[in-house]
């Protein structure tokens, strides 16, 4: 594609000005397309959304890569060995890292074309609604009077995955600590007691104010899960059986691995307000970005960790590899605790994406005293997402149907579609190859939609069949 420039002025002939009418006649020139941030300078001026972004408190690369790690190492990866069972120990390394791949390239997309919006709009940052909805605003003209509804769908999708995932997280913490109660008392306790007993907790680390001061928690939850997952590993190494003994493909159950691993990885959520509250926003992707460094850590330890479990325990491998370590050994007892302490540090991450949602929306209605109105949202919130784990112990499997649906849409689906208008005008490469990387990418999404929410419902029956909520 080219622009044509007027260029009325004399200067020696270039290339195909040599072949164009002389003297007294227009000149014209063939130059190629600039990308977004050289016709910003073009423009006469100088802007530079990363140069001119204004954060009161802005995080390093270790910081922001501390938070992705947090947010990609949840609860899901204790499910890693039970997905290798689905998948067989070979076709289960492979799918692993090409489950991270799409996840990784997904969030690289999302980021990539907020970079390129904030050159066409000249703003300085975004939220992943806001990129929707400007994608789609200057996007071609069908698709214009979506971006109200783009903008809505991501919100509402985000803020009930995420304040779900608080109240399944504080369910998670109580039932551990719950299970090593009882087993040093030999006394029952009210599971909906303990829950409530983490009410003060969990609003002191929801009073973090932002997301520099809540990098050590995510430090000090990493390191509580990198010992969990090393004691867990300790138990896994012994006594190894011969590789014969374990399937290495099984095709008939590998849609269960693939939405047990998408839905443990995926971070869509957390990945825009981890570039906006940047230092150096443009660190965040590239081969050796932030993102790419975090991704391919956690990919590691996922791929070993359902390697090693599956290899361990083969048929009797529980959907959490917690669930299969002996729970009367105190090493056991121990991943339980430190695990549950890593849960409630990661709750002011994802606790902090529901808050951005809720207070962006009303922050402008707050102007008088807003500090103190922004403590008691956070306050207000979190209670209500302990209430809601009060009332609904048995809220995890209703929690893996939300998420079914909204992180294969959010996660996979969104971010091609917000692509594909932002490349409309440019182009899709040659032989369209961003279009049809992108449907493919769709067509798993769909798969993980449907895959996913299935596997759900299965769980939904099996809860309230089986045992009655505590």
């Amino acid at each position: 594609m080219v622009n044509v420039v007027d260029s009325g002025s004399k200067h020696a002939p270039q290339e195909m000005e040599q072949f164009l009418p002389g003297e007294g006649k227009v000149m014209y020139k063939i130059q190629p397309r600039k990308s977004d941030a050289e016709q910003a300078l073009a423009g006469g001026s100088d802007f530079d959304p990363f140069a001119l972004r204004d954060n009161e408190h802005p995080t390093t690369d270790n910081e922001t890569l501390t938070h992705l790690l947090k947010a990609s190492l949840g609860t899901g990866i204790l499910g890693m060995p039970f997905a290798f069972m689905c998948s067989g120990l070979i076709t289960g390394i492979f799918a692993t890292i090409m489950t991270a791949f799409i996840c990784t390239h997904c969030s690289y997309v999302l980021v990539k074309c907020g970079h390129k919006l904030y050159y066409r709009t000249r703003r300085t940052k975004m939220t992943f609604a806001e990129i929707a909805e400007t994608a789609f605003q200057k996007g071609p003209k069908w698709c214009r009077g979506f971006a109200p509804v783009a903008k809505f769908s991501i919100l509402f999708g985000l803020f009930l995955t995420y304040f779900g995932t608080c109240s399944v997280y504080t369910v998670i913490v109580a039932s551990n600590f719950e299970q090593v109660i009882e087993h040093w008392t030999g006394n029952h306790v009210s599971l909906r007691l303990i829950i409530c007993a983490l009410l003060i907790p969990l609003i002191l680390i929801a009073w973090v104010p932002n997301l520099k001061y809540l990098a050590p928690v995510s430090m000090v939850a990493n390191v509580f899960m990198g010992l969990g997952l090393a004691i867990t590993f300790y138990y896994l190494v012994q006594d190894l059986p011969p590789l014969e003994q374990r399937e290495y493909s099984v095709m008939s159950t590998l849609p269960q691995f693939f939405s047990i691993t998408i839905f443990a990885m995926e971070a869509i959520g957390v990945v825009m307000p981890l570039e906006n509250n940047m230092k150096t926003p443009q660190s965040f992707l590239g081969i050796c970005g932030v993102l790419s460094q975090g991704m391919s850590g956690v990919t590691l330890i996922y791929m070993l960790l359902g390697f090693l479990g599956y290899l361990h325990y083969g048929d009797r491998t529980e959907e959490s590899i917690a669930l299969n370590l002996p729970i009367e050994e105190w090493p056991a007892q121990a991943v339980k605790v430190l695990i549950s302490l890593a849960v409630y540090c990661t709750f002011g991450l994802q606790f902090f994406v529901c808050l951005e949602i809720v207070w962006d929306g009303i922050k402008e209605k707050c102007t008088k005293r807003p500090l103190v109105v922004n403590y008691v949202l956070r306050t207000v919130m979190v209670t209500a997402a302990v209430v809601l784990a009060v009332a609904v112990p048995t809220i995890g499997p209703f929690m893996g149907l939300i998420g079914a649906f909204c992180f294969s849409i959010l996660g996979l689906i969104f971010p091609v579609m917000i692509e594909l208008i932002v490349h409309w005008e440019d182009g899709f490469g040659k032989y369209n190859w961003i279009l049809w990387k992108n449907i493919l990418i769709t067509i798993c999404g769909v798969g993980c939609l449907f895959f996913g929410s299935q596997a759900a419902i299965k769980d939904i029956i099996k809860t309230y069949t089986d045992a009655p909520p505590k």
